[in-house]
């Protein structure tokens, strides 16, 4: 939803801040006063075009900014015009693209009437809103679909070249072989080694280091005697009885040591054969790292793969012959799906049109009809609306209808019609051409649509406006050699004196005071009623 509009130094608009609620606000004012120029600085936002020439006078560049309310979360857009060079767009206060915007604004606006970003004239939404319609559900087609295209990778990836696959073969069995014969089982393989060779390679060191340790502890005059020494000297002598205590407790921890010193240095071996054949085994691990994988689990990984592959290929034949059996069937299921589809897509088309037409004769188009065209070729993808706005006229598609205002209105019926499209939709030149009693059904019809999502219409008819939740006018006034427009949200009696000049010229009358207020008592009428069968 477009919450706030901020437009400064566009056309004659100088300065110019709007906030919009929900439900439907009705742009008004005279005959070039600058109502469209609110239009076109929504549709610089959605990433129009920038035209130097919309700059005001004397200025340097326009600038239009737009806060909307996107599933919970603020957006800014922002649009900067120059009077000179390239025009300049930001999303949330960082640079972007006007497609950017354009693809944003996509999913956040929708025009109707003179601009071009009408969601509706794109072929694959105008499919869509059939496809919603008709209650067409796709699901077994996308199934389908996805199906073949699994089954024609499979096939792809058997490859369909004989000598490629006998090359790929040869090297694959190689592989698997130099692999299975390594015997590689273990990803944790490479760090025992390691371990295993740290303690190998220095065994002679270690023995020397032992023996060293254990003369120096045992041998005659080594620390044990050297103690014991100690002693004897100290035995029974008062003055050293603590001292004594302890010396005997150095004396039995050092045979502890002594014991546990001999039993290490006894299991440590002199192995050359096997830290050559420690060393060797980690080469080998390196060079299978080197070729396989990063790892050792991934050389592992590796090696299912490849003896997969290659059971694939030594049964070429069978599995191609197995696959193709599958997307034979695949096929015909998706070709049911499709047939499927295209039939009941076939059959929503008329109801469609039928419906769309039933409210373009309420919109001042009693004569207009609207075709609904599926193409031959099933599941029938190609959707068409065309549209023939007058009795003998040849139906076209909505892209090419030549009236702002027939394409407005033709899109009033469809979305009257259609639960689908942007939070909200921009009505401009709806009510171009018509007046009266049409006015009046426009205007409930707009009114009806703004129930479920924000309306913006430019109008100059009272009978739509007074249809509005909220009303904004514009009008422009000269200071001195400019023109300049301004627009203010009406209330109240503001808003009664406005309709009343749109539909006399002039808000003095008493009798149009009276027909505003009835117009918009009728419309609030309407609206009380839309509220009660909504509950």
């Amino acid at each position: 939803m477009l919450l706030e509009l901020a437009v400064r130094d566009l056309g004659v608009i100088p300065e110019l801040s709007l906030v919009f609620g929900p439900g439907m606000t009705a742009v008004t004012g005279e005959t070039g006063a600058g109502k469209t120029l609110i239009v076109g600085a929504i549709d610089l936002l959605l990433g129009g075009r920038a035209d130097p020439a919309r700059v005001r006078a004397g200025c340097e560049a326009a600038v239009v900014e737009g806060r909307f309310l996107v599933d919970g979360e603020e957006t800014v857009l922002r649009r900067v015009v120059p009077r000179e060079g390239r025009s300049r767009a930001y999303i949330d206060g960082g640079l972007a693209t006007a497609t950017a915007l354009a693809e944003l604004g996509r999913g956040l606006v929708d025009l109707h009437g003179q601009h071009a970003h009408q969601s509706l004239l794109a072929a694959a939404v105008q499919r869509s809103a059939l496809d919603r319609y008709g209650s067409i559900d796709l699901t077994g087609l996308h199934e389908a679909k996805a199906a073949v295209r699994e089954i024609e990778e499979r096939l792809a990836s058997l490859g369909g070249d004989s000598r490629a696959r006998a090359r790929e073969a040869d090297l694959l069995r190689f592989q698997v072989r130099e692999l299975e014969e390594a015997g590689v089982d273990d990803p944790a393989e490479d760090t025992l080694l390691e371990q295993e060779e740290d303690r190998l390679a220095g065994a002679v060191a270690h023995l020397e280091a032992g023996a060293a340790a254990l003369a120096s502890l045992r041998d005659d005059g080594g620390a044990v005697d050297a103690v014991g020494r100690a002693i004897a000297a100290l035995d029974d002598r008062r003055p050293f009885a603590e001292l004594l205590v302890r010396l005997r407790s150095v004396a039995a921890e050092l045979d502890d040591l002594v014991a546990d010193l001999r039993s290490v240095t006894e299991t440590i071996e002199d192995d050359p054969d096997r830290v050559a054949a420690v060393r060797a085994r980690r080469q080998q691990l390196r060079e299978l790292i080197r070729k396989y994988g990063d790892d050792l689990a991934e050389v592992i990984a590796y090696r299912s793969e490849a003896a997969a592959r290659l059971a694939d290929l030594e049964a070429h034949d069978e599995v191609v012959a197995g696959l193709e059996a599958e997307r034979v069937r695949a096929r015909e299921r998706l070709a049911a799906e499709q047939r499927r589809i295209g039939a009941l897509r076939r059959a929503a088309a008329p109801a469609l049109a039928r419906a769309v037409e039933a409210h373009l004769g309420e919109l001042a188009m009693p004569n207009a009809r609207l075709d609904v065209v599926v193409g031959d070729d099933d599941p029938g993808d190609e959707v068409v609306f065309l549209l023939a706005a007058n009795r003998g006229a040849d139906p076209a598609p909505l892209s090419r209808v030549a009236s702002g205002g027939e394409l407005a209105r033709a899109m009033l019926g469809l979305r009257l019609v259609l639960s689908l499209g942007p939070p909200t939709l921009v009505f401009d030149e709806v009510d171009a051409g018509i007046g009266g009693a049409a006015a009046i059904a426009v205007g409930r019809s707009l009114g009806a649509l703004a129930a479920d999502r924000q309306i913006l219409v430019v109008t100059h008819l009272p009978q739509v406006a007074a249809f509005a939740d909220a009303q904004v006018r514009v009008a422009k006034h000269d200071e001195g050699d400019l023109t300049l427009a301004a627009a203010t949200a009406l209330d109240g009696d503001e808003r009664v004196s406005e309709i009343s000049r749109m539909l006399a010229g002039t808000s003095e009358s008493s009798r149009m005071r009276d027909a505003a207020e009835e117009l918009l008592a009728q419309a609030e009428a309407a609206r009380a009623s839309r509220q009660r069968e909504a509950v």
